[in-house]
């Protein structure tokens, strides 16, 4: 039986702000069974997009989280960017992914939708496969003015009136609830820096300006480049490469050419196999013929790609590049000590034996493959952070008011490089109190498996608590570094009982000598 999987892609409105980001996404970590995939922030659209799937359930209770932390911390008066949006969560989507019909995901977002409206008081549009009307199937005609004219036009105009929640604005603004296919959001950056070039080219790729169909596009100017900033809805119907080469040719027209492009959250390998298939023109190729799939296809589950993966990062590691690097293995290493964790779990549940303690291992199963999940983002997670912190200390500084950028940028970057192995350290933490559960109550063959797990987690702790530490050094802010240093004082102390605990419990119940 398929297990049922939706993802979440949801929109705030901040990115100049770490910690809030930071918040949000801890909002969406404490929901257990739910995996956060990615994140993307854009310095110059104030906006961050943060993906996130598992069980329907599951990521419905997440997303409403996200979206109360997010009005709790987001004021949209003081808000500003290049992208259009109307509230601090601005757009929230739920795309079926495995064993769930589209149906499903509508339901949600109408239950969700109810929810939000009822109990944050925020406006909410529904958009998509879940609009309730016509003209709010495309969220343009939803975000028409951005938050300051919905403001003025919510509580008299009958086009505005929201499918739940209040006729009034609050700082937190409304958010758009809905259900789509999967799209590809995609960014091209021209060769200028004139945004009239890049308004012209959106609206001659766009569908609803006579363009491509299922392309949506603006010209935008992100550091200083003219941008093309797009969402193609259905990459099979309008491919990738089709996009990107009518770009190139009217970006011709206009003189200018191709500088980059970039991808905004998560891709479908389809899109970007599709993508190399024309370019390549490789006019009789079948799927079949990528070597990962035919393995896959003959050996199904005796094929996991995670050794491979494994391997390929810790080639990464050994490289002569500083990421990833120590943040990155702490994370890895933690991940490591949740798998077994949930190893010894599922080693004890069905045992006859062990039947008292069932439930207990259901639970630890539960939480120690959302941990898994969480810290195998983080690897990531920490690496792109100080990605940012030496993309920051590589801006201009000629002029003061540059000067003045680099620095808030710069400092932004560092707390953001302290904050994710910090929530690591969180976590570590968790990990290290389920492996004591399954080391005092699980399956006694496995036992030194889970004094294993303690052992990885402790010394991933270590890893982490280093990174948070020389990062703080750099904080301006001393009054947070402050708070966060109590705070990981506070987990340490906790990790060295959890630690010694294990250890006990490993020599008493496993016949060893203490460590």
């Amino acid at each position: 039986m398929t297990t049922p999987i939706i993802e979440c892609i949801a929109n705030y409105s901040e990115a100049r702000h770490p910690e809030i980001i930071e918040a949000i996404a801890q909002a969406i970590l404490d929901v257990p069974g739910v995996s956060l995939l990615d994140r993307h922030s854009d310095l110059d659209h104030n906006r961050t997009v943060l993906t996130f799937a598992g069980l329907p359930q599951a990521v419905e209770e997440a997303a409403f989280r996200s979206i109360a932390r997010a009005a709790e911390l987001i004021n949209l008066d003081e808000h500003s960017g290049e992208h259009p949006r109307i509230g601090a969560s601005d757009v929230v989507p739920f795309v079926p992914i495995s064993g769930v019909a589209m149906q499903e995901c509508v339901d949600i977002a109408s239950r969700l939708g109810q929810r939000v409206g009822s109990e944050l008081e925020i406006p909410v549009y529904l958009y998509e496969e879940a609009a309730s009307r016509p003209d709010r199937k495309n969220l343009e005609n939803i975000r028409r003015g951005e938050y300051e004219r919905l403001k003025e036009e919510i509580a008299d105009d009958p086009d505005r009136i929201p499918d739940y929640g209040p006729r009034r604005l609050g700082t937190a603004g409304a958010t758009v609830i809905g259900a789509r296919h999967p799209l590809v959001a995609f960014n091209v950056y021209l060769t200028t820096d004139d945004i009239a070039a890049a308004r012209k080219i959106a609206r001659a790729v766009r569908h609803s300006s006579g363009g491509l169909r299922y392309v949506k596009a603006l010209g935008l100017l992100v550091d200083g480049m003219a941008q093309v900033s797009m969402n193609l809805t259905n990459y099979k119907a309008t491919p990738l490469a089709r996009v990107v080469e009518f770009i190139r040719r009217e970006a011709e027209r206009c003189g200018v050419g191709i500088h980059h492009s970039e991808l905004v959250g998560l891709i479908p390998e389809d899109a970007l196999v599709d993508a190399a298939v024309w370019y390549t023109q490789l006019d009789q190729f079948e799927p079949g013929q990528i070597l990962e799939r035919r393995l896959r296809a003959s050996l199904g589950e005796q094929l996991d790609v995670a050794p491979k993966e494994a391997r390929d990062f810790l080639d990464e590691l050994a490289a002569d590049s500083p990421t990833p690097g120590g943040g990155s293995a702490a994370a890895y290493a933690g991940a490591a000590a949740a798998a077994l964790a949930a190893m010894v779990a599922r080693l004890t549940l069905g045992k006859k034996k062990y039947a008292g303690v069932e439930r207990q291992m259901h639970e630890v199963l539960e939480h120690a493959e959302a941990l898994r999940a969480s810290l195998t983002a983080a690897v990531d997670e920490d690496a792109a952070a100080f990605q940012t912190v030496m993309t920051a200390f590589r801006l201009p500084k000629e002029t003061p008011e540059q000067e003045l950028v680099r620095q808030e940028t710069i400092q932004a970057a560092i707390l953001q490089a302290a904050l994710v192995p910090l929530q690591v350290a969180r976590q570590l933490v968790e990990v290290m109190k389920l492996v004591e559960v399954v080391v005092e109550y699980g399956n006694l063959n496995a036992i030194t498996d889970g004094g294993t797990g303690a052992e990885l987690a402790r010394a991933a702790f270590n890893g982490a608590s280093m990174n948070i530490r020389i990062n703080l050094d750099g904080l301006q802010d001393k009054e947070s570094a402050e708070l966060m240093l109590v705070e990981l004082e506070n987990l340490q102390e906790e990790a060295n009982g959890l630690i010694r605990h294990v250890r006990a419990l490993v020599a008493e119940r496993g016949g060893l000598a203490p460590v």
